[in-house]
């Protein structure tokens, strides 16, 4: 199971923040954990496995004070880094004597093996953070290289930390689409994207593999082909330019996986053109004004695309999907104390 949700209001209010304690210390690390709210401490957590200690972990809670103490590092310590990406609330962390606020917009490092002391303020009612955990064997780092950057907010509103942070946030929300064949592709991406990320912000470059730059850069172009969909102008040149890169190394990086740049731009495009077709909040819309939505402003080329992708013609799929039950059933079943639900 690579899925797994939590939340502490399967039981009364007095016990809530005790089994929460029980979940993060089976889910995370131990420490010692306090609240303003504990006597109705309502929180959840998504957490999605991508191997034996690898994991994307979201986060809906009030207040927490997380400590990491000398103590409970000798008893047990995994050896991961984990980074939290601030979606919502504010935080304040102190390592090594220096205490820094950060908020949303941040990523912010921390090393299992390192005592820190961490203050999250958010509401149960939204996810506040997602945190990805990542064994130290996996960065190809030395241990003095990615030092200086635990405990830092780091800003992720560009460069790698952006790609970082949004892949974060991608697996989070994308969670229930994963089969167990994904994970070791998931689990290497994000390896890598945290390896660039500390090599860009550190300017330690140098000390990051060519594999794992490689990597980084394929997803963060089709990151970038995803945000621009949209636009018509958005071809493989435009993608290797707004990435310094030349198209023939473009091209070799989607080799890799078995496509090209222009085949990704198409099936992307008709991907979310057949989402849009399937959606009944939608059928008001024109099939041509759909595909012009997603940078396919020629009708008649447009349709012979879809029909050769999905056998046939974006009309008729549309139709067919419209009249099709739409229902799900969508079933509910704990799976222990703390689990709410599993999908």
């Amino acid at each position: 199971m690579l899925v797994t949700e939590f939340t502490t209001e399967v039981v009364a209010a007095p016990e809530r923040f005790a089994l929460w304690e029980d979940i993060a210390e089976r889910s995370h690390l131990r420490n010692v954990l306090r609240s303003e709210e504990k006597d109705d401490f309502r929180a959840r957590m998504r957490l999605l496995t991508l191997g034996e200690a690898t994991q994307i972990s979201a986060l809906a809670l009030p207040h927490l004070n997380v400590l990491r103490t000398p103590r409970l590092i000798r008893q047990y310590d995994p050896e991961v880094y984990q980074v939290q990406c601030v979606i919502a609330g504010s935080g304040r962390l102190t390592y090594a004597g220096c205490t820094r606020e950060y908020g949303s917009g941040h990523l912010v490092m921390a090393d299992s093996s390192r005592p820190l002391d961490v203050t999250l303020r958010a509401t149960p009612e939204k996810w506040s953070s997602v945190v990805a955990t990542v064994p130290r064997a996996l960065l190809p780092l030395p241990e003095r290289v990615v030092r200086p950057l635990i405990g830092v907010p780091i800003p992720s509103g560009s460069g790698m930390a952006a790609v970082l942070g949004r892949w974060i946030t991608d697996l989070h929300h994308r969670a229930h689409e994963f089969t167990p064949r994904d994970v070791p592709a998931l689990a290497s991406v994000t390896a890598d994207l945290l390896t660039s990320m500390v090599g860009r912000c550190l300017d330690a470059e140098h000390a990051v593999p060519p594999e794992a730059r490689r990597s980084a850069l394929r997803v963060e172009t089709r990151k970038f082909v995803e945000r621009n969909l949209g636009d018509p102008r958005l071809t493989p040149q435009a993608v290797a330019d707004a990435h310094h890169i030349s198209l023939r190394l473009l091209q070799q990086l989607f080799a890799e996986n078995g496509s090209s740049p222009a085949a990704w731009i198409r099936q992307r495009r008709l991907e979310r053109c057949r989402a849009d077709l399937a959606d009944p909040s939608l059928a008001g819309a024109s099939i041509q004004a759909v595909a012009a939505r997603w940078g396919l402003t020629d009708p008649a080329h447009f349709s012979r695309l879809f029909r050769a992708a999905y056998g046939l013609p974006p009309r008729e799929y549309r139709h067919q999907e419209h009249r099709a039950d739409g229902g799900s059933d969508r079933r509910t079943e704990g799976t222990g104390r703390g689990a709410a639900v599993n999908r």
